[in-house]
Parts: C-alpha cells; sequence; structure tokens
C-alpha cells in the first residue's frame, strides 16, 4: 500500500527529489563539454540512487533492525557513529552506483554523438516553386 507510514512512497519521493536535483545538477554543468557533464552529473546521479544495506542496535540488548537506506546516508551516519563496517559498507556502495553512473553517462555521450554530428541533408526545391511550402525571409528592394 503507498499511503501512510509506507516505505514504498518514502524511497519514491526519495527518488522523485533526486530526480530534480539530477536535473539541476545536469544544468549547473551547462559550462562543460557535453562528456565531462554527462559522466559527471551520472557519477553523481548513481552516488544518490545507489542503496546499502544497514543495521542499527534496538534498545532491547541483542536486537536489530536491518534495511536498506541510501548509500551515502548509511556511509554518513556510520562516520558520525564511527561504525567502520558501516562506513565501509556505504562508501563501496557510492563508490559502485558512482562507477556504474559513469558508464551510463558515457553510454549516453556515445550514443548521442553520432546524431550531433551527422551532416544535415538539404532538399532540392527549385527557387521560384509555387508549392513551395517552406517559411521565407522578407526581402526588402
Amino acid at each position: 500500500m503507498l499511503f501512510a507510514d509506507s516505505m514504498s512512497l518514502l524511497w519514491l519521493s526519495y527518488y522523485g527529489i533526486s530526480l530534480v536535483v539530477l536535473v539541476a545538477v545536469y544544468f549547473a554543468f551547462a559550462f562543460l563539454p557535453r562528456l565531462p557533464r554527462l559522466v559527471l552529473t551520472w557519477c553523481i546521479g548513481g552516488a544518490m540512487w545507489a542503496p546499502a544495506p544497514f543495521r542499527l542496535p534496538l534498545i532491547e540488548e541483542g536486537e536489530f533492525y536491518a534495511g536498506w537506506a541510501p548509500s551515502a546516508m548509511v556511509a554518513a551516519i556510520g562516520f558520525l557513529e564511527s561504525n567502520l563496517g558501516a562506513l565501509r559498507n556505504g562508501l563501496l556502495f557510492v563508490l559502485l552506483g558512482m562507477a556504474i553512473g559513469g558508464v551510463v553517462g558515457v553510454a549516453l555521450w556515445w550514443r548521442g554523438r553520432h546524431k550531433a554530428t551527422a551532416a544535415p541533408v538539404e532538399e532540392e526545391h527549385p527557387a521560384n516553386d509555387p508549392d513551395d511550402t517552406r517559411r521565407r525571409e522578407p526581402v526588402i528592394g
């Protein structure tokens, strides 16, 4: 169920907000050429979207809560709690997500570079064709 206290709703809203952040990052890197912009954007996306397992101790002795969370959060909490196991797991999944994101960025660049370098094909129309429906610039004189 996608209502009230739902873990699915939490993940859905996290991914929705991170998608907005990803688009903002892409536009923020507008000063870069296309390849580094795509690679950096998708590396950041991979770092945001990579989940990692975690385990937190509960109040009762010997009981733990285990689940999945964004790997950057797992690494940050591991750092703050001086928990080297959580920090290592979080950073490992962050790096894995960044590597996968970088590969996706290169693949998108590779796929799009053929479209950008293709020479435009010009249609042959006689200059005085009455059926010519293309837009013409006004001429004075």
